[in-house]
């Protein structure tokens, strides 16, 4: 026999022993599943992977040390709103009418009316839907600014992208409409005015009282922002970590029994921290050895250690899967951490949040599912993204994701069930979303950064060149070329992955430097 044919005998006995495996697991009862999404926490913020890091994170290690540790693993874009939409979705967040920067608090929620959304996914496989935490992705809230009526529902918001329970706050604590929400209502509406105070203990900001009672601009000189936003009486800033976890427990108490008998729960989880404003709570004061930022840090493992214990008290921890992830890479505060304190929120990647360099995009990414997860304590070395979610958790629970669902998404399912997975990740594109506006593909251990009018193109090999330090394009033109020609297919098809194509939701946009209109439309249709 030859040797090509042996491999293709080879890879299709394995296919079928791992489409066994996975029915078995479908067969059994579906696994409970949770997505913890921490905001701005860098690839070297987790200890299990770096070495060198100033403080412990012993709940986050063992998530890695009981699960998987996927070394490269991508938020779909460097800012916070469109990583939420990436995760939620499936589909790249560059392809909505979105192409910049983030949302504020409120508008048109960026996920469309139909769209499917995990919630929507597992909703239609029976399963209990929460989310827990910051949404970032629009609402429609009543009235407007100068006229609102509390009274009256929330509208477009996540109850409507299907999730059964919401207990949050709408956005990023620096653009307001601030108070505890849950469901549609707050339980103390956002009355009152506040902004941005200076923080003694970081160099960024606090939310925090007191608070004033008319709109406008700020007289307070301890402002650092003179608008004011809106804001509930009894909100303040560090307390996000402790309700968030507080109601996440609550709401999975409640579906215990029913998760034992047979219907299963969803939850997404999305922390605040250590987002800005980095606001520890006095009991983590003096912890690690990194300032405020490693003590919020360490609050924030502690937060996701109460998770791990509730499952386990709850006899649920064996069928629990948790996915533990960031949508970007650390704040600009980065520097001056590493240069205090030692202490490298990238782990060594280059730049941080917006860019379209790893250390953008590549963040903590782990996977632990005691009763599903082969060889626990493996790391898996090669590419996979956030927008993968959605097609791995359709493989596991049993689900067929429709041609207008999950463009971009491919399942690494197999990578859970088998630890001699020959897995490999269709080209992947991330973007740097701050100033430069930058598009990158990744296949394999090739990166090709395309131009943006004003830098050339560059290519790294990962391999050998972790920190993209030296650009290879010159040295080899024949690959900038195919990735281009790939990264220019994706995008114009609307899809990653096999199927029909799907329409972006835009026609041509300016930061598509490098590919010309009739190739972003080659039918000219």
């Amino acid at each position: 026999m030859k040797a090509d044919d042996m491999k293709r005998k080879m890879n299709g006995l394995a296919v079928g022993w791992i489409l066994g495996l996975a029915a078995s697991v479908q067969a059994a009862d579906l696994p409970n599943v949770i997505v913890i999404y921490t905001d701005d926490q860098g690839y070297g913020d987790v200890g299990a992977l770096n070495p060198e890091a100033k403080f412990q994170t012993p709940n986050m290690d063992r998530l890695a040390n009981e699960g998987i540790a996927f070394t490269r693993g991508h938020s779909p874009d460097s800012v916070c709103t469109p990583s939420r939409y990436g995760l939620l979705t499936g589909r790249y967040p560059w392809r909505t009418t979105r192409k910049r920067s983030v949302m504020g608090a409120e508008g048109e929620c960026l996920i469309a009316d139909g769209r499917m959304t995990l919630a929507n996914l597992f909703k239609e496989r029976g399963y209990h839907t929460a989310m827990v935490g910051k949404w970032h992705l629009g609402m429609d809230f009543p009235g407007t600014p100068d006229d609102r009526d509390w009274s009256q529902p929330v509208q477009d918001m996540p109850l409507d992208k299907g999730f059964d329970y919401f207990y949050g706050i709408p956005a990023s604590l620096n653009y307001g409409i601030l108070a505890w929400f849950e469901g549609r209502y707050a339980k103390v509406p956002p009355t009152v005015y506040s902004n941005k105070k200076k923080n003694p203990r970081h160099m960024d900001y606090r939310i925090m009282p007191p608070y004033e009672t008319s709109p406008g601009k700020s007289k307070d000189p301890t402002r650092t922002v003179k608008t004011n936003f809106e804001i509930a009486p009894d909100f303040i800033d560090n307390q996000c970590l402790t309700r968030f976890t507080d109601k996440a427990i609550e709401w999975m108490g409640g579906k215990a029994a029913d998760a034992k008998g047979g219907k299963p729960f969803f939850l997404y989880l999305p922390y605040t921290s250590p987002h800005y404003p980095v606001c520890p709570l006095p009991e983590f004061h003096g912890k690690g050895q990194a300032g405020a930022y490693g003590e919020f840090v360490i609050e924030t493992d502690h937060h996701v250690g109460r998770i791990l214990a509730f499952l386990e008290t709850a006899g649920l921890d064996e069928n629990t899967l948790i996915v533990f992830t960031s949508d970007n890479g650390p704040e600009k505060s980065w520097k001056g951490r590493l240069e205090e304190f030692g202490h490298d929120s990238r782990g060594a990647l280059k730049e941080g949040k917006r860019s379209v360099y790893e250390g953008g995009h590549r963040v903590p990414f782990l996977v632990r599912w005691p009763a599903g997860i082969a060889a626990p304590g493996r790391r898996w070395n090669k590419a996979v993204g956030q927008v993968d979610l959605m097609a791995t958790f359709a493989e596991l629970i049993g689900a067929e994701l429709p041609a207008t669902a999950g463009e971009d998404s491919q399942s690494f399912a197999t990578v859970l069930l088998d630890p001699g997975a020959d897995y490999d990740r269709l080209p992947l594109i991330t973007h740097g979303n701050g100033g430069e506006y930058r598009y990158a593909i990744t296949e394999g251990d090739w990166k090709l950064v395309l131009s943006n009018g004003k830098k050339d193109v560059e290519l790294y090999d990962l391999s050998t060149d972790r920190a993209e330090a030296k650009n290879i394009a010159a040295a080899h033109p024949e690959t900038v070329q195919l990735l281009t020609q790939k990264i220019n297919g994706i995008i114009a098809r609307g899809r990653t992955t096999p199927g029909a194509a799907q329409p972006n939701d835009t026609d041509y946009w300016e930061d598509l430097h490098w590919m010309t209109p009739a190739q972003f439309n080659p039918t000219g249709k």
